[in-house]
């Protein structure tokens, strides 16, 4: 099999995540480090990241309240602004406050992020996401919605979505792309793929802990390349392997292209990865964000 870690070719992770001093993970710094260290060996020009709130220290990962989540992307948008042009951010929000996560959209627009992240705090197709949904037509940006392939049961201090459900969103919001997170999360992968096959502003991405022999040849076969991004979201360890393996999927050279980074261009505003493109991956320096958000 050809070892993809050592290809020069473009390749752009458009579900990523760091830590910060807030988050309950002593070692956040050396964290970021090895993610960006890890990127450059599989050739990742650029890691599009959100982090949700504190990452459970002081309000739930999945239902973060406002103060987290803003302290969250301001020190988000700091870190994408002093690793530019390898990151950038998603603005990440919890619909259950409307009103916060409007401003955050609108603050996190203005200090460069290219995309709104939701979580689980509240169901896809519940309505109060529709102002978030408008928004993100408005500004021009995708929406990346945490999805639980065939939810069976509820979890604690989340509200998990499926396929089903973001299909009903997307379906109110034809002007909006939505990235459906991880088909390799949650187990029945199968069940996602007629569940949105029928949605074209719905692109899937291929991060996830599964790595089913067939489940990236399925979801070509539902939706196609053109509605497929490569990611690896919170480790690049599963991102690898579905890297090797997009060549023996079935997809040609120019679909397994679409899917490691054309697609992101064409879904994101226009030219924010140019110059993260022309510079391609380059190696971790020793600039981190060092101190909590003021």
């Amino acid at each position: 099999m050809n070892d993809l870690s050592s290809s020069p070719r473009i390749l752009i992770d458009p579900h990523a995540h760091f830590h910060t001093p807030l988050s309950n993970r002593t070692d956040w710094q050396r964290y970021n480090a090895s993610r960006l260290e890890a990127g450059e060996r599989i050739g990742v020009c650029c890691h599009v990241a959100s982090i949700l709130g504190s990452w459970g220290a002081t309000s739930p990962t999945y239902f973060s309240s406002p103060a987290d989540q803003t302290q969250a992307n301001t020190w988000m948008l700091a870190y994408a602004r002093e690793q530019a042009p390898r990151v950038k951010a998603w603005v990440a929000v919890n619909p259950n406050y409307t009103a916060h996560a409007l401003h955050e959209i609108e603050r996190g627009v203005a200090g460069g992020a290219i995309g709104i992240k939701l979580a689980a705090g509240r169901r896809a197709d519940d309505a109060l996401l529709d102002d978030i949904a408008a928004a993100a037509a408005q500004y021009g940006v995708p929406i990346l919605q945490h999805v639980w392939q065939h939810r069976r049961r509820d979890w604690p201090n989340q509200d998990a979505s499926d396929g089903i459900e973001l299909a009903r969103l997307a379906a109110r919001h034809p002007r909006t792309t939505f990235l459906l997170a991880h088909i390799g999360g949650g187990g029945d992968w199968a069940h996602t793929n007629p569940a949105v096959r029928d949605t074209p502003n719905i692109v899937m991405d291929l991060s996830g802990s599964g790595i089913d022999r067939g489940m990236i040849d399925e979801a070509l076969r539902w939706v196609g390349a053109s509605r497929l991004l490569w990611a690896a979201d919170l480790t690049l360890c599963t991102a690898l392997t579905k890297l090797r393996a997009l060549p023996y999927t079935g997809a040609s050279p120019e679909e397994c292209e679409d899917m490691r980074w054309r697609n992101a261009v064409r879904i994101f505003p226009d030219g924010v990865f140019a110059e993260a493109m022309r510079r391609g991956p380059f190696v971790a320096t020793a600039t981190t964000t060092s101190e909590a958000p003021r």
